[in-house]
C-alpha cells in the first residue's frame, strides 16, 4: 500500500474491487486543509472511465504486472486478438474490449509487450511508432513542399491523420501510437 500522492500515470491499481489504470493525475493543494489527488481511472474490465478524488493520506494498492514478449498473429471475430508467447510459443486469446484503442495499431507479426495480472491479459505496450500505408488522400498540390499545410489521409487501419500536402496514396507514414499523430514519411 502506498499513499495516493505517490500515484503516477500508467499505474494499475486495485480500486473498489476492480483493476483500474490511471489515465490522468492532478495533485491539488488547496490553501486550507489537506491536499488531494484527482485521478481519471479506466476500468480494465469494462473500459469505462471515471473520476475519483483521493485524500493525500489515503492508501492505495498498486499492482505489479507481469510483462511478456508477444507477437501479434491475427484477429478473428470469434477468438478476438491472437498473440503468441515468444518464449513458450503458446497462443493467447485477448478479447477486443481488453485492448481498446490500442488494437487499431496492431499489424500481423508485430512484437509487443503484454501486461498480465494473475495470468489474465489486461493490456499491451505498443512500440512508440508504427508504419502504416496511406490508402486514401487528396492528390498532391503542384509545388507542395514539406513545410506546407497538412491534409487528411485515411490509413490502412481506418484511422485518419493529417499528413503533408505532397503525400500520396500508397506511401508509408510513421504514426505515434501514443497520440495518433503523423511523425514522418516511412
Amino acid at each position: 500500500m502506498i499513499p495516493a500522492t505517490q500515484l503516477r500515470v500508467g499505474m494499475v491499481i486495485d480500486h473498489q474491487g476492480a483493476l483500474h489504470r490511471i489515465v490522468e493525475l492532478n495533485h491539488v493543494t488547496p490553501g486550507k486543509g489537506s491536499g488531494m489527488v484527482h485521478a481519471k481511472l479506466r476500468n480494465l474490465r469494462t473500459g469505462n472511465q471515471s473520476l475519483y478524488r483521493f485524500r493525500s493520506d489515503e492508501k492505495v494498492d498498486p499492482l505489479t504486472l507481469e510483462q511478456r514478449n508477444m507477437e501479434f498473429l491475427y484477429h478473428s471475430p470469434n477468438e478476438g486478438y491472437v498473440f503468441m508467447n515468444l518464449e513458450t510459443y503458446e497462443q493467447v486469446h485477448v478479447q477486443d474490449e481488453v485492448l481498446g484503442e490500442d488494437a487499431r495499431y496492431l499489424k500481423e507479426n508485430m512484437k509487443i509487450i503484454m501486461e498480465l495480472h494473475d495470468e489474465t491479459a489486461i493490456g499491451i505496450e505498443l512500440p512508440l511508432t508504427v508504419d502504416l500505408q496511406i490508402v486514401e488522400t487528396d492528390p498532391p498540390l503542384r509545388g507542395a513542399t514539406a513545410s506546407g499545410s497538412a491534409k487528411p489521409a485515411k490509413l490502412e487501419n481506418g484511422m485518419t491523420v493529417r499528413v503533408p500536402e505532397y503525400m500520396t496514396a500508397g506511401e508509408m507514414v510513421r504514426v505515434d501510437t501514443r497520440t495518433g499523430a503523423f511523425v514522418e514519411r516511412a
